[in-house]
């Protein structure tokens, strides 16, 4: 069944699905369901669903986007993308199931500090033991940005709201070892962004939420 919702629509999507999905193939093989923070408008999510489709993709973002997703979702009429949740990182309830797989694109910069870190602690509680976390986006490396556009990006962002920037890998690395997250692979990516992969080796004792 199609959706006669009009669906949004993000041009880059278009352009860094395929690369992105490349990576996903690697490092999904085997994961079973993965929990994909901010949406968006929903092109990724078909895309990788059905590029991936032995995995259950679970959509989710702040509520406003949620439409879009579903119009993406209904028209695409995947078996294993699921109704999509609303999941605002800092205020939202985490879902109560859990998860061996998370993705998310392009979220990091426009998220402030502080909600880069309740991201990090949503997912201590939902990821399990053993599972794959992979991050796309721009990063700095080493104290410095890797390209003059990303540079000026970063500006861009911090000019319309200053919490907004581009994250420092190092300190994205620290939040995720915290929650027993060990950097696997850092993958070049077109546009001067990157790919970034954990993996959770630590036992995880489950949370009394």
């Amino acid at each position: 069944m199609t959706s006669h919702e009009p669906k949004p629509h993000a041009p880059a999507c278009e352009r860094n699905r395929d690369p992105i999905l490349a990576v996903l193939q690697v490092h999904f093989a085997d994961r079973a369901t993965v929990l994909e923070i901010g949406s968006g408008t929903g092109q990724h999510a078909v895309h990788f669903a059905a590029g991936l489709p032995h995995l259950v993709w679970q959509c989710s973002d702040r509520g406003e986007y949620l439409p879009g997703v579903r119009a993406w979702l209904a028209d695409a009429g995947l078996a294993n993308t699921p109704e999509p949740i609303e999941l605002d990182v800092a205020r939202s309830p985490w879902p109560r199931r859990r998860f061996d797989a998370a993705f998310s694109a392009n979220t990091l910069h426009i998220m402030g500090w502080d909600e880069v870190e309740a991201m990090f602690a949503g997912l201590d509680d939902v990821l399990d033991a053993g599972a794959t976390l992979v991050v796309y986006g721009p990063f700095m490396r080493n104290g410095a940005h890797t390209a003059a556009s990303n540079e000026a990006f970063d500006a861009s962002l911090r000019e319309r709201d200053p919490r907004m920037g581009v994250r420092a890998l190092e300190d994205v690395d620290g939040l995720a070892a915290g929650i027993g997250l060990h950097l696997h692979a850092v993958v070049d990516m077109p546009a001067n962004n990157l790919c970034v992969v954990w993996h959770r080796h630590r036992k995880q004792a489950h949370g009394g939420h």
